[in-house]
């Protein structure tokens, strides 16, 4: 089937066009596989969502998720869908993006997803880093939580700042941003609440978060399999979005507990949520990561920039 862009609508040969923002609302609901945070998520309103979505259903002749009072799903055809749909989709704003760039004479850009919250307090890095190479543009942009790795092979992104270690064959490990001590959160009355600071063997007693898609002796290195004495320390995937606003949420509710580097205290001001540290942790070293083969001058001037700044200590 041919199709043309033309006026913000994929104008398709048959039943007629398909807006984009439609496209949008489709993708983002098959990532977060509710109604409610799709809207938020996107500035619209849910009978916006559901609208865009019944009309891409009749479209199709099929339905593209089941939905239940508990839970929404996507339906196989809806899979496919989705899979057939995202390439398009990112090609298509990428072009709109660099044209857009082009515009404000921007040669190239730099796309840094970000696996630590202190996006401010790495600020000297990206200012730095445009200040050098005005005529390059720097997307900086908060990671997922599933698939992290993915993002770079798939060439999403170019470049990810994750904790180490990391032992990828096909990936460069790049120079230290940060490094920053841990801590747990727990909700205000849960019955750790009270303490100075929890030692790393009561970890075992209480279940703790998870998500798709980590590799094991990377899950690991964040939160150990098992504490000194050799307990298991559980594992519950308890978000079904990748936000940390909802992980947050299960702590909150005494569903979990959940460990985090130190400097998301400065981010989160929650009074329903205590933060106690963790001294038996090691702490956590956040490093430029990208994959070698797509190593090019952008990247590498990115991590001289860092290595020029030096390791900022939380």
């Amino acid at each position: 089937m041919r199709g043309s862009i033309t006026a913000g609508l994929l104008i398709e040969e048959g039943p007629g066009p398909v807006e984009l923002r439609d496209i949008q609302i489709f993708l983002v609901l098959a990532e977060e596989l509710h109604f409610g945070r799709t809207a938020q998520r996107l500035h619209v309103s849910q009978a916006r969502v559901s609208q865009a979505i019944k009309k891409q259903e009749r479209r199709i002749g099929a339905e593209l998720f089941t939905r239940t009072s508990r839970a929404v799903r996507l339906t196989e055809i809806g899979r496919q869908f989705r899979d057939d749909l995202q390439p398009v989709y990112a090609g298509l704003h990428d072009s709109m993006e660099r044209a857009q760039l082009a515009a404000r004479g921007i040669t190239a850009q730099l796309r840094v997803s970000l696996m630590p919250f202190n996006v401010a307090e790495l600020h000297p890095y990206w200012k730095a880093f445009r200040a050098r190479h005005p005529h390059w543009g720097l997307r900086v942009r908060q990671a997922t939580f599933t698939d992290v790795f993915g993002q770079l092979r798939s060439g999403a992104m170019d470049v990810l700042v994750a904790w180490l270690p990391v032992e990828e064959p096909d990936f460069t490990v790049g120079p230290r941003l940060c490094t920053d001590a841990r801590i747990l959160s727990v909700a205000a009355d849960h019955r750790l609440a009270g303490r100075d600071h929890v030692p790393l063997e009561l970890l075992a007693d209480f279940p703790h978060a998870t998500a798709l898609g980590l590799p094991d002796y990377w899950e690991d290195s964040y939160l150990p399999f098992h504490t000194p004495r050799g307990r298991t320390i559980e594992r519950v995937t308890a978000a079904a979005s990748d936000t940390a606003d909802e992980l947050i949420g299960h702590v909150g509710m005494g569903e979990i507990i959940h460990t985090f580097p130190g400097h998301v205290t400065r981010y989160w001001g929650l009074s329903h949520i205590r933060w106690l540290p963790l001294p038996d942790m090691p702490r956590l070293d956040f490093a430029l990561v990208w994959r070698t083969e797509a190593e090019n001058d952008l990247i590498r001037a990115l991590a001289d920039t860092v290595r020029d700044l030096g390791v900022f200590r939380f």
